[in-house]
């Protein structure tokens, strides 16, 4: 079984002063990405490409070890966000509507500014599960 795998852009953008290649991110991340896919030879991938197994290796490995480290442990994050009371006393007739992207509502009706701060504040302590390193 064959598989030839064509990038959409080039993988190789030029040589350093020491004469090394300089390799796309884009491309290198697209390479590792074919070469996860069942029945793909990373030795022949990388001959296809131009360049040695071992770096392709290299790139596959340090693509697992990113993943790993972006990875949220989901069993050790608490099941319910904590209940929390708020004053009745300085409520303002307002109220706050919010439909988050993930389908979660909140609606809050006849809050004091300090409750909206104090649930603020809480909710920015919890751990975002889309969050990325930078």
């Amino acid at each position: 079984m064959e598989n030839k795998i064509e990038l959409t852009r080039p993988l190789i953008m030029g040589h350093g002063r020491d004469g090394r290649c300089l390799y796309d991110p884009e491309a290198k991340q697209e390479l590792v990405k074919a070469c996860l896919q069942p029945g793909v030879s990373i030795a022949k991938t990388a001959l296809h490409h131009g360049i040695n197994a071992n770096l392709l290796r290299k790139w596959i490995s340090q693509s697992h070890h990113l993943r790993r480290s972006i990875t949220v442990n989901h069993s050790a994050l608490p099941a319910f966000a904590p209940v929390m009371t708020l004053s009745t006393a300085n409520s303002v007739g307002s109220s706050l509507n919010m439909a988050l992207p993930n389908g979660v509502k909140l609606e809050l009706q006849a809050v004091s500014v300090t409750d909206v701060l104090l649930l603020l504040n809480t909710l920015a302590t919890l751990p975002c599960s889309v969050s990325k390193p930078i």
